[in-house]
């Protein structure tokens, strides 16, 4: 498997006592040391309102990342397009290769606030899922719905302070299409007026589609023949139908004359299975904070997510997530990840950490990256 390249997903995350200065200095820091290590991207999320991630804005970290680092891919996993203008994400993008040239993956998001909300269950995959697993052990857990999200005060609020007063999003298909032309030079309005993205058109960026389900962003993804991301670590129970979906519709572009798919996993490493259980100990409680709508918490130690008295609710909350997230030694994390990659076939794996102290996130990182070279 080390023939199979691995990324990055950085959400920024604020451990408790820090502030969002401390989490953007470690995460400056981090793309530095996977650098070294050898990884084939580092990309950073955007979220809003979440005490806990200072990620609000991939832009600005991803030039302040390609300042501190030489070779390294960056990019934005992904931009939320629900709040945004084709426009913008172009000239933002524009602007930082314009200094860095070659290096950037502008990954395009669905999302501006809305959960995905779908229903029924997942879509018939062809690759088969018994009790839970696919036949070389990949868990596969129930879907979570997210409509209980969809009528709470935080994500009205989310809707009203993210986009202009009665502003609609743009369709994604079509917006998608206006990047791409924007990128290409190629932009012409309803009425044949030509637009230039000055910076922005001709950068050379890889553009990604990141998505959930075998829905609407597999569907864009693949017919613009773009590269496709799929969450198994946000929605482990669609994973197979979104990398499905997407090579099923995909269609042969100048950029990807093939389907092209990363899939990302959440993991912590350590020197052995105990400590990394230990390190990841918070995690769970972090989720359900998004989960509940409260929005994600700052991460916290072991000795507080252990104080956190927790109900049977909390636990079906977030059980997808905890039991999908892969957390051992070197070895262990490394068996899972292959399983992961060979289940869905991915061309890579994208890999996201989250701890309470930053050394610790650096060397989970590190430890992975031994191992796989290994492989």
């Amino acid at each position: 498997m080390s023939d199979t390249p691995l990324g990055i997903l950085d959400l920024v995350p604020i451990p408790s006592g820090a502030t969002a200065a401390d989490a953007l200095r470690d995460s400056i820091d981090l793309a530095r040391r996977a650098e070294e290590f050898g990884y084939a991207r580092y990309w950073f999320a955007e979220h809003h309102l979440n005490p806990g991630v200072a990620g609000t804005s991939p832009a600005v970290v991803l030039a302040l990342a390609a300042a501190a680092t030489s070779t390294i891919r960056l990019g934005s996993g992904a931009l939320q397009l629900g709040h945004r203008t084709a426009l913008s994400s172009v000239e933002e993008f524009g602007l930082i290769d314009a200094l860095y040239p070659g290096r950037l993956d502008l990954g395009l998001g669905r999302s501006g606030g809305r959960p995905p909300a779908r229903p029924g269950g997942p879509a018939p995959t062809t690759t088969p899922v018994v009790d839970g697993r696919t036949p070389n052990g990949l868990r596969i857990p129930p879907r979570f719905s997210f409509e209980h999200l969809l009528g709470s005060p935080r994500f009205a609020l989310h809707q009203r302070l993210l986009r202009q007063p009665n502003a609609e999003p743009q369709e994604y298909g079509e917006q998608v299409a206006d990047v791409l032309a924007l990128l290409r030079g190629t932009y012409r309005s309803d009425d044949g007026v030509e637009a230039h993205a000055v910076p922005g058109e001709g950068a050379d960026v890889q553009v990604w589609i990141l998505g959930s389900s075998g829905g609407t962003s597999a569907q864009v993804a693949g017919r613009n023949g773009l590269r496709f991301a799929a969450n198994y670590h946000v929605s482990p129970a669609t994973v197979l139908e979104a990398a499905e979906g997407y090579r099923a519709g995909f269609e042969p572009s100048d950029d990807l004359a093939k389907p092209y798919v990363g899939v990302s996993a959440d993991v912590v490493v350590a020197e052995d299975d105990a400590t990394a259980r230990e390190l990841a100990t918070g995690y769970g409680l972090w989720v359900r904070g998004i989960r509940s709508a409260e929005g994600a918490i700052p991460f916290p130690t072991p000795d507080e997510a252990r104080a956190h008295v927790w109900t049977d609710a909390d636990r079906a909350l977030v059980a997808d997530r905890v039991e999908t997230q892969f957390v051992g030694s070197p070895a262990r994390v490394a068996d899972q990840l292959e399983q992961l990659q060979e289940a869905t076939e991915a061309d890579e794996l994208i890999v996201t950490t989250i701890t309470h102290d930053h050394a610790d996130r650096v060397r989970s990182y590190r430890l992975l990256a031994e191992e796989w070279s290994r492989r």
